[in-house]
C-alpha cells in the first residue's frame, strides 16, 4: 500500500467565496490549485452565501477545532412576509406568513435587543447539524420530524435597518455555533408575518476580514501553487492567530513543550487565566509552537503552569 505524499504547504488560507459552490467545492479548488489533499476549513458557508472561507492547509488542519472558537461577522438582507422551509430563499413558502408591519425605529432597536446577547436558537431544519448520529438535512429530505432542542448562543452585535418595506439589512456578530438563517426565521416569527434570508456575507472571523482574502476567482485561476502562496491572503503556519491567550517560551521551556513537557511560565500581561483555559504557546521569534492547557495559577495569577495539548512539529 503506498503512502501519502508528506504535506508541502502548511498555513492559513482565507478565501472569498462566490455564492453558488459549496465549502466542500471551494477546498476543492484549493486541492487542485496547491496539488495538497490536506486541506480543511473552519465553518461551513451555505451555497447561496458569499464572503470569507477560512483553509487549513497541511499541518495547519490540526488547528481548524481551535479556530472555529473565533467571533465570526455578517451581513445581509432578511425578506419579510413568509418564512420558507430552509429559512433561506431557496426553500419553499412556509409558515408563518402575514402582511408586514410597519417597522418603526423603536421597533428596531427591540428586536436589536431581543436578539442581542446569550440567545436560544434552534438550528434550522435544513442543516448539517446531527442528531442522533444523522444530519437534520438528511432527516427533513426523508421526510422525518424531529425535535431539536435549543442551543444558547451569543450574539454579540446585532445592528438592523429597514431597506425596504419588506426587507431588513442586517449586520451581526456572533459566537460560534450561531446560524444567521435562524435568526431571520425567529425575526420573522416575533414580528407575525414570517421571514427567511435573502442574502448572506460573510465579513470577518476573528482578525481575518474578507478585504484581505484571495478571491475564489484568483484560486481557480492559479497556474500553479506559488501563485497563491505568494498572495498576500496567505497566512505561513508560524504566525496563525488564535482565539486564546498568548504565552511566550524562551528556548529552553520551548524544547521541553515541543517533547512534551510541563512548563512554568512567569506571565506579563492583562487578562485573568484558570486551570483548564487553553492558550497558544509561542517561542522565539513569535512563532506558534502549539496549544497548551492551563493546569494550575500561581502567585495570585503571575505564574502559570502549562501541559501540551497540541504540538507543531518544528520541521513545519
Amino acid at each position: 500500500m503506498s503512502r501519502r505524499r508528506p504535506s508541502r504547504w502548511h498555513g492559513l488560507l482565507p478565501v472569498v467565496k462566490s455564492a453558488g459552490p459549496t465549502s466542500h467545492d471551494v477546498v476543492d479548488m484549493a486541492r487542485k490549485a496547491l496539488k495538497e489533499r490536506r486541506i480543511g476549513h473552519t465553518g461551513t458557508l451555505d451555497p447561496m452565501a458569499e464572503g470569507l472561507l477560512l483553509l487549513c492547509v497541511g499541518t495547519a488542519t490540526r488547528l481548524q477545532q481551535y479556530l472555529l472558537a473565533w467571533d465570526k461577522t455578517y451581513r445581509g438582507l432578511i425578506r419579510l412576509g413568509h418564512a420558507t422551509t430552509t429559512y433561506d430563499r431557496e426553500g419553499e413558502p412556509a409558515e408563518p406568513a402575514g402582511e408586514v408591519p410597519e417597522l418603526a425605529e423603536d421597533t428596531l432597536r427591540e428586536l436589536e435587543a431581543a436578539f442581542t446577547g446569550k440567545i436560544p436558537q434552534v438550528p434550522p431544519p435544513f442543516s448539517a447539524k446531527k442528531v442522533d448520529g444523522k444530519k437534520l438535512y438528511e432527516l427533513a429530505r426523508s421526510g422525518q420530524t424531529t425535535t431539536v432542542e435549543p442551543k444558547t448562543v451569543t450574539v454579540h452585535e446585532l445592528s438592523l435597518s429597514l431597506e425596504a418595506p419588506d426587507a431588513l439589512a442586517f449586520t451581526v456578530r456572533t459566537s460560534t455555533g450561531f446560524y444567521v438563517r435562524s435568526l431571520a426565521h425567529d425575526i420573522g416569527v416575533r414580528l407575525g408575518c414570517g421571514a427567511h434570508l435573502e442574502r448572506l456575507e460573510r465579513t470577518s472571523i476573528g482578525p481575518y476580514a474578507v478585504e484581505g482574502a484571495l478571491p475564489q476567482e484568483v484560486l481557480t485561476a492559479a497556474a500553479s501553487p506559488e501563485e497563491v502562496l505568494e498572495h498576500p491572503a496567505w497566512v505561513p503556519l508560524p504566525d496563525i492567530a488564535l482565539p486564546f491567550p498568548a504565552l511566550e517560551l524562551n528556548p529552553t521551556a520551548e524544547d521541553r513543550f515541543r517533547h512534551g513537557g510541563e512548563v512554568i511560565l512567569l506571565r506579563h500581561g492583562d487578562g485573568s487565566l484558570g486551570p483548564e483555559d487553553l492558550v497558544a504557546v509561542r517561542g522565539s521569534g513569535n512563532t506558534l509552537v502549539g496549544i497548551g492547557t492551563v493546569t494550575s495559577v500561581l502567585a495570585r495569577g503571575r505564574t502559570v503552569v502549562v501541559q501540551p495539548k497540541m504540538v507543531l512539529t518544528a520541521a513545519t
